[in-house]
Protein backbone atom coordinates (compact mmCIF):
# COMPACT_ATOMS: atom_id res chain seq x y z
CA UNK A 1 0.00 0.00 0.00
CA UNK A 2 1.55 3.70 -0.88
CA UNK A 3 -0.64 6.62 0.19
CA UNK A 4 -0.67 9.43 -2.17
CA UNK A 5 -2.18 13.19 -1.25
CA UNK A 6 -3.65 15.26 -4.15
CA UNK A 7 -4.98 18.44 -4.52
CA UNK A 8 -8.63 17.98 -4.62
CA UNK A 9 -9.64 21.40 -5.52
CA UNK A 10 -8.36 24.86 -5.03
CA UNK A 11 -9.08 26.87 -2.06
CA UNK A 12 -11.57 29.30 -2.04
CA UNK A 13 -10.37 31.12 1.24
CA UNK A 14 -8.69 29.13 3.98
CA UNK A 15 -7.97 25.83 3.01
CA UNK A 16 -10.45 22.67 3.83
CA UNK A 17 -9.78 18.97 4.33
CA UNK A 18 -12.04 18.45 0.88
CA UNK A 19 -9.23 20.41 -1.00
CA UNK A 20 -7.32 17.55 -0.56
CA UNK A 21 -7.71 13.66 -1.60
CA UNK A 22 -5.77 10.70 -0.66
CA UNK A 23 -5.44 7.32 -3.28
CA UNK A 24 -3.81 4.58 -3.00
CA UNK A 25 -1.19 3.10 -5.34
CA UNK A 26 1.43 0.14 -5.81
CA UNK A 27 4.79 1.13 -4.37
CA UNK A 28 6.82 1.45 -7.41
CA UNK A 29 10.50 -0.05 -7.90
CA UNK A 30 13.60 1.51 -8.74
CA UNK A 31 14.24 2.17 -12.37
CA UNK A 32 17.87 2.34 -14.10
CA UNK A 33 19.93 5.38 -12.08
CA UNK A 34 16.08 5.53 -9.97
CA UNK A 35 15.83 5.13 -6.15
CA UNK A 36 12.99 4.15 -4.22
CA UNK A 37 12.45 6.56 -0.87
CA UNK A 38 10.49 6.16 1.98
CA UNK A 39 9.22 8.93 3.00
CA UNK A 40 9.76 9.57 6.82
CA UNK A 41 9.09 13.35 7.95
CA UNK A 42 7.13 16.11 5.85
CA UNK A 43 7.74 20.15 6.13
CA UNK A 44 4.51 21.69 5.90
CA UNK A 45 4.62 25.14 5.62
CA UNK A 46 2.63 28.49 4.63
CA UNK A 47 3.39 29.38 1.42
CA UNK A 48 2.52 26.16 -0.07
CA UNK A 49 -0.94 28.16 0.06
CA UNK A 50 -0.13 30.21 -2.91
CA UNK A 51 0.76 27.04 -4.66
CA UNK A 52 -2.62 25.84 -4.40
CA UNK A 53 -3.75 29.21 -6.91
CA UNK A 54 -3.79 28.98 -10.15
CA UNK A 55 -1.51 32.47 -10.55
CA UNK A 56 1.56 33.14 -11.79
CA UNK A 57 4.17 33.26 -9.12
CA UNK A 58 8.01 32.68 -8.26
CA UNK A 59 6.92 28.84 -8.27
CA UNK A 60 4.71 26.98 -10.74
CA UNK A 61 1.31 26.17 -8.95
CA UNK A 62 -0.04 22.85 -8.28
CA UNK A 63 -1.80 20.94 -10.73
CA UNK A 64 -5.76 19.62 -9.95
CA UNK A 65 -5.27 15.74 -9.29
CA UNK A 66 -1.20 15.67 -8.98
CA UNK A 67 0.57 15.26 -5.92
CA UNK A 68 1.75 18.04 -3.74
CA UNK A 69 4.96 18.33 -2.68
CA UNK A 70 6.97 20.13 -0.24
CA UNK A 71 10.45 19.84 1.74
CA UNK A 72 10.70 15.84 2.91
CA UNK A 73 13.02 13.93 4.64
CA UNK A 74 13.32 10.37 2.92
CA UNK A 75 15.33 7.12 3.71
CA UNK A 76 16.64 5.12 0.47
CA UNK A 77 14.29 1.89 0.24
CA UNK A 78 16.02 0.80 -2.93
CA UNK A 79 18.76 1.97 -5.14
CA UNK A 80 20.14 1.59 -8.58
CA UNK A 81 22.37 5.00 -7.99
CA UNK A 82 26.19 4.07 -7.30
CA UNK A 83 26.38 7.50 -5.14
CA UNK A 84 23.24 5.92 -2.81
CA UNK A 85 23.03 3.31 -0.52
CA UNK A 86 20.14 1.56 1.39
CA UNK A 87 19.57 2.90 4.62
CA UNK A 88 20.79 6.28 3.32
CA UNK A 89 19.02 9.62 4.43
CA UNK A 90 18.34 12.26 2.07
CA UNK A 91 16.22 16.08 1.87
CA UNK A 92 14.64 17.34 -1.43
CA UNK A 93 11.57 18.84 -2.70
CA UNK A 94 8.99 15.35 -3.09
CA UNK A 95 5.74 14.45 -3.33
CA UNK A 96 3.37 13.86 -0.63
CA UNK A 97 3.60 9.98 -1.20
CA UNK A 98 4.60 7.36 1.29
CA UNK A 99 6.81 6.01 -0.91
CA UNK A 100 8.26 7.23 -4.20
CA UNK A 101 11.28 6.50 -7.44
CA UNK A 102 13.35 9.55 -7.62
CA UNK A 103 16.07 10.47 -9.93
CA UNK A 104 18.99 11.79 -7.72
CA UNK A 105 19.03 15.52 -9.13
CA UNK A 106 18.17 17.96 -6.43
CA UNK A 107 18.44 15.47 -3.30
CA UNK A 108 20.67 16.28 -0.78
CA UNK A 109 22.11 13.66 1.67
CA UNK A 110 21.39 14.10 5.28
CA UNK A 111 23.49 12.66 8.26
CA UNK A 112 21.37 11.99 11.46
CA UNK A 113 24.84 11.60 13.67
CA UNK A 114 25.30 14.93 13.45
CA UNK A 115 21.69 16.45 14.02
CA UNK A 116 18.33 14.70 13.96
CA UNK A 117 16.33 13.65 10.79
CA UNK A 118 13.96 16.45 10.99
CA UNK A 119 16.31 19.33 11.95
CA UNK A 120 17.41 19.39 8.65
CA UNK A 121 13.67 20.60 7.70
CA UNK A 122 13.81 23.47 10.10
CA UNK A 123 17.11 25.50 11.59
CA UNK A 124 19.49 23.03 9.55
CA UNK A 125 16.91 23.70 6.69
CA UNK A 126 15.40 26.11 4.17
CA UNK A 127 13.95 27.09 7.74
CA UNK A 128 16.87 28.23 9.02
CA UNK A 129 18.72 29.16 5.68
CA UNK A 130 15.40 31.98 5.54
CA UNK A 131 15.78 33.18 8.80
CA UNK A 132 19.38 33.76 8.77
CA UNK A 133 20.15 35.26 5.36
CA UNK A 134 16.65 36.77 5.07
CA UNK A 135 17.80 38.46 8.49
CA UNK A 136 21.64 39.37 7.63
CA UNK A 137 21.51 40.09 3.39
CA UNK A 138 18.44 42.42 3.67
CA UNK A 139 17.96 43.52 7.82
CA UNK A 140 21.82 43.79 8.30
CA UNK A 141 21.24 44.26 11.95
CA UNK A 142 23.65 45.96 13.42
CA UNK A 143 25.02 45.40 17.45
CA UNK A 144 22.39 47.56 19.97
CA UNK A 145 19.96 48.21 17.60
CA UNK A 146 16.02 46.64 17.90
CA UNK A 147 14.85 44.03 15.84
CA UNK A 148 10.94 43.38 15.68
CA UNK A 149 9.77 39.84 13.99
CA UNK A 150 5.54 39.15 13.24
CA UNK A 151 4.98 35.54 13.58
CA UNK A 152 7.63 35.13 16.20
CA UNK A 153 6.84 31.88 17.88
CA UNK A 154 6.44 30.18 14.33
CA UNK A 155 9.27 27.81 12.32
CA UNK A 156 11.08 31.04 10.98
CA UNK A 157 10.21 33.49 13.27
CA UNK A 158 11.77 31.78 16.33
CA UNK A 159 15.23 31.31 14.70
CA UNK A 160 15.28 35.45 13.46
CA UNK A 161 14.95 36.29 16.64
CA UNK A 162 17.89 33.90 17.94
CA UNK A 163 20.31 35.03 15.53
CA UNK A 164 19.22 38.44 16.48
CA UNK A 165 20.10 37.85 19.53
CA UNK A 166 23.73 36.31 18.73
CA UNK A 167 23.94 39.47 16.65
CA UNK A 168 23.57 41.80 19.82
CA UNK A 169 19.94 43.02 18.79
CA UNK A 170 17.38 43.60 20.87
CA UNK A 171 14.90 41.31 19.89
CA UNK A 172 10.90 42.54 20.15
CA UNK A 173 8.37 39.32 18.54
CA UNK A 174 4.72 39.69 18.00
CA UNK A 175 2.92 36.45 18.50
CA UNK A 176 -0.87 34.93 18.67
CA UNK A 177 -1.05 33.44 22.31
CA UNK A 178 0.16 34.57 26.22
CA UNK A 179 1.78 30.34 26.09
CA UNK A 180 4.32 31.95 22.83
CA UNK A 181 4.65 34.63 24.53
CA UNK A 182 6.52 33.34 27.36
CA UNK A 183 8.19 30.86 25.16
CA UNK A 184 9.55 33.66 23.37
CA UNK A 185 10.82 35.36 26.38
CA UNK A 186 12.00 31.97 28.58
CA UNK A 187 13.26 29.42 25.95
CA UNK A 188 14.60 31.97 23.14
CA UNK A 189 15.63 34.79 25.03
CA UNK A 190 13.49 37.72 23.43
CA UNK A 191 13.59 41.11 25.03
CA UNK A 192 10.05 41.54 25.12
CA UNK A 193 6.98 39.87 23.17
CA UNK A 194 3.79 40.96 22.64
CA UNK A 195 0.56 38.92 21.96
CA UNK A 196 -1.40 41.19 19.19
CA UNK A 197 -5.01 39.00 19.68
CA UNK A 198 -4.81 40.75 23.04
CA UNK A 199 -3.42 44.29 22.46
CA UNK A 200 -5.99 46.49 22.10
CA UNK A 201 -3.98 48.96 20.81
CA UNK A 202 -1.16 47.53 18.57
CA UNK A 203 0.90 51.05 18.20
CA UNK A 204 0.62 51.84 21.60
CA UNK A 205 1.86 48.07 22.25
CA UNK A 206 5.28 48.59 20.54
CA UNK A 207 5.71 51.46 20.81
CA UNK A 208 6.30 50.70 24.52
CA UNK A 209 8.03 47.63 23.59
CA UNK A 210 10.41 49.28 21.48
CA UNK A 211 11.56 52.68 23.29
CA UNK A 212 13.98 53.27 20.83
CA UNK A 213 12.21 52.49 17.37
CA UNK A 214 12.60 49.88 15.16
CA UNK A 215 16.04 49.86 12.97
CA UNK A 216 14.93 46.42 11.34
CA UNK A 217 11.79 44.55 10.85
CA UNK A 218 11.20 40.91 9.69
CA UNK A 219 7.33 40.26 8.65
CA UNK A 220 6.21 36.90 8.36
CA UNK A 221 2.54 38.07 8.53
CA UNK A 222 1.76 41.37 6.58
CA UNK A 223 -1.90 43.30 6.98
CA UNK A 224 -2.55 45.11 10.33
CA UNK A 225 0.28 43.81 12.31
CA UNK A 226 2.81 45.13 9.91
CA UNK A 227 0.76 48.81 9.12
CA UNK A 228 1.09 48.94 13.34
CA UNK A 229 4.88 47.85 13.21
CA UNK A 230 5.79 50.57 9.75
CA UNK A 231 4.44 53.39 11.60
CA UNK A 232 7.34 53.07 14.33
CA UNK A 233 10.89 52.12 12.15
CA UNK A 234 13.58 54.76 12.92
CA UNK A 235 15.64 56.67 10.14
CA UNK A 236 17.29 54.20 7.60
CA UNK A 237 15.37 50.88 8.61
CA UNK A 238 15.83 47.92 6.94
CA UNK A 239 12.21 45.91 6.32
CA UNK A 240 12.53 41.81 4.95
CA UNK A 241 9.36 40.64 3.42
CA UNK A 242 9.31 36.73 4.17
CA UNK A 243 5.90 35.91 3.85
CA UNK A 244 2.75 37.53 4.07
CA UNK A 245 0.20 34.62 6.31
CA UNK A 246 -2.36 37.08 7.33
CA UNK A 247 -3.04 37.83 3.83
CA UNK A 248 -3.08 34.46 2.15
CA UNK A 249 -6.41 32.89 2.58
CA UNK A 250 -8.05 36.72 1.25
CA UNK A 251 -10.33 36.23 -1.71
CA UNK A 252 -10.16 40.16 -2.37
CA UNK A 253 -7.02 42.85 -1.79
CA UNK A 254 -8.06 44.17 1.69
CA UNK A 255 -6.67 48.18 0.95
CA UNK A 256 -4.62 49.18 3.98
CA UNK A 257 -2.24 51.88 5.29
CA UNK A 258 -0.51 53.87 2.18
CA UNK A 259 3.48 53.17 3.11
CA UNK A 260 5.34 55.62 0.54
CA UNK A 261 4.97 58.65 2.82
CA UNK A 262 6.72 56.18 5.67
CA UNK A 263 9.28 54.93 3.79
CA UNK A 264 10.09 58.18 2.16
CA UNK A 265 10.16 60.22 5.49
CA UNK A 266 12.17 57.44 7.16
CA UNK A 267 14.13 56.52 4.15
CA UNK A 268 13.80 52.83 4.78
CA UNK A 269 14.41 50.18 2.81
CA UNK A 270 11.77 47.44 2.48
CA UNK A 271 12.75 43.80 0.39
CA UNK A 272 10.59 40.83 -0.41
CA UNK A 273 12.76 37.93 -1.07
CA UNK A 274 12.85 34.31 -1.64
CA UNK A 275 15.35 32.17 -0.37
CA UNK A 276 16.77 30.65 -3.74
CA UNK A 277 18.05 34.38 -4.24
CA UNK A 278 20.82 33.63 -1.82
CA UNK A 279 21.60 30.38 -2.93
CA UNK A 280 25.48 31.25 -3.52
CA UNK A 281 25.55 31.76 0.27
CA UNK A 282 23.86 28.21 1.28
CA UNK A 283 26.87 26.55 2.44
CA UNK A 284 28.39 29.68 4.51
CA UNK A 285 24.40 29.72 6.22
CA UNK A 286 24.42 26.35 6.80
CA UNK A 287 27.97 26.22 8.71
CA UNK A 288 27.00 29.19 10.99
CA UNK A 289 23.69 27.94 11.49
CA UNK A 290 25.10 24.30 12.35
CA UNK A 291 28.17 25.33 14.55
CA UNK A 292 25.83 27.88 16.54
CA UNK A 293 23.74 24.48 17.44
CA UNK A 294 26.03 22.26 17.94
CA UNK A 295 27.09 25.04 20.85
CA UNK A 296 23.98 24.90 22.11
CA UNK A 297 23.74 28.76 20.86
CA UNK A 298 20.57 27.99 18.77
CA UNK A 299 17.28 26.24 19.87
CA UNK A 300 15.62 23.84 17.00
CA UNK A 301 11.45 23.91 17.68
CA UNK A 302 9.55 21.66 16.26
CA UNK A 303 5.91 20.96 16.75
CA UNK A 304 5.88 17.31 15.43
CA UNK A 305 2.17 15.41 14.43
CA UNK A 306 2.51 11.77 13.81
CA UNK A 307 0.82 9.95 10.78
CA UNK A 308 0.57 10.22 7.08
CA UNK A 309 -3.07 10.90 6.52
CA UNK A 310 -2.38 13.46 9.39
CA UNK A 311 -0.29 16.26 6.65
CA UNK A 312 -3.18 17.71 5.33
CA UNK A 313 -4.78 18.78 9.22
CA UNK A 314 -1.18 20.18 9.97
CA UNK A 315 -0.90 22.35 7.18
CA UNK A 316 -4.61 23.65 8.05
CA UNK A 317 -3.42 24.10 11.69
CA UNK A 318 -0.57 26.32 10.59
CA UNK A 319 -3.33 28.82 9.71
CA UNK A 320 -4.52 28.76 13.74
CA UNK A 321 -0.79 28.94 15.27
CA UNK A 322 -1.34 25.77 15.97
CA UNK A 323 2.49 25.15 15.97
CA UNK A 324 5.23 26.28 17.80
CA UNK A 325 8.34 26.49 15.78
CA UNK A 326 8.64 24.14 12.69
CA UNK A 327 5.81 22.42 11.74
CA UNK A 328 6.30 18.66 10.75
CA UNK A 329 4.66 15.46 10.19
CA UNK A 330 6.47 12.22 11.16
CA UNK A 331 5.22 9.34 8.96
Amino acid sequence: MNKTILLNKRPQGKPELSDFKTITETIPAAGAGELVLKTRYVSVDPYLRGRMNDARSYVPPFQLNEPIQSGIIAEVVESKHADYQTGDFVSGMLAWKEYQNFFCKGLQRVDPSVASLSSYLGVLGMTGLTAYLGLTEIGKPVEGETLIVSGAGGAVGTVVGQVGKLLGCRVVGITGSDEKVHLLRDRFSFDEAINYKKSLHLKQAIRAACPDGVDCYFDNVGGEISDAVMTQLNTFARIAVCGAISLYNETEVPTGPRLQPIILTRRATMQGFIISDFSKQFASASKQLATWLGEGKLTATETIVEGFDQIPQAFLDLFEGKNTGKMIVKV
